[in-house]
């Protein structure tokens, strides 16, 4: 018998039925009583899972007509929990893994710190670089709470999208983000994995994810500036 929540199983499988289009932005979802025969939940369970999926901008509800489907835009938003993997595929880009590397590990401090660790702990570090139409695009590391992926060294090349895997094999909600963006230069190691002069400027993205209150995964990406870009919405003045 499943210990995962129901919700989450419904959030999960209509998550990546939006991501492969099965409802095509502005159609609409069934409707709750008719989600509810398809997964056999109530109609309180599939209200939950469809609250979460409009927090992270995929749907939206509007009383009287029905949940619509939103589109997912081809630039990475910073409103949304979106990872560099999806953004890409959403261009048109063909995206591979060229190498990783996944090891069990004692957090540093300064690991133990950002995931608000209080004593020393195995963590899980994933190392991988990325490519785009061939191109190697993203040198990525990730730091991943062992209690959320037990066994995650056992999946060593068998994911490209790290956020798409933990929803699907761990079901891992995403809950809210902290990111932090700022300009780099390669070093000689990075110059060599992405082909870039040494000194070349690079855009490295730091994020803290959080599932509830609790935050899980802390990573650092060193993108190459002249491929990737950020997309910011702004309103209003203070």
């Amino acid at each position: 018998m499943s210990h995962i929540p129901a919700y989450k199983e419904v959030y999960s499988k209509l998550k990546e039925e939006l991501k492969e289009g099965i409802y095509p932005a502005g159609s609409l979802l069934p409707t709750e009583s008719e989600l509810g025969k398809i997964f056999h939940v109530s109609r309180t369970t599939i209200r939950k899972a469809i609250s979460i999926l409009s927090l992270e901008g995929y749907v939206k509800t509007k009383q009287g007509y029905g949940t619509e489907v939103l589109n997912i835009f081809t630039v990475q938003k910073l409103n949304q929990i979106t990872s560099i993997t999806e953004t890409l595929r959403q261009k048109g880009y063909t995206v591979k893994t060229k190498s990783m590397y996944i090891e069990k590990i004692t957090a540093p401090e300064s690991i133990m710190s950002i995931m608000e660790m209080h004593t020393p702990a195995p963590i899980y570090k994933v190392q991988r670089v990325q490519t785009a139409d061939g191109v190697p695009i993203a040198l990525m590391t990730n730091y991943v709470k062992c209690s959320y992926t037990p066994g995650l060294e056992h999946y060593i090349d068998g994911f490209t999208s790290f956020y798409s895997f933990l929803e699907k094999k761990y079901k891992i909600i995403f809950s809210n983000a902290v990111q932090y963006l700022s300009a780099v230069s390669a070093n000689f190691k990075e110059s060599q994995i992405l082909e870039k002069p040494v000194g070349s400027p690079l855009l490295c993205s730091r994020r803290i994810c959080y599932s509830g209150q609790d935050p899980f995964l802390y990573g650092i990406t060193k993108l190459a500036s002249d491929k990737y870009e950020y997309c910011v919405s702004l309103q209003n003045r203070p």
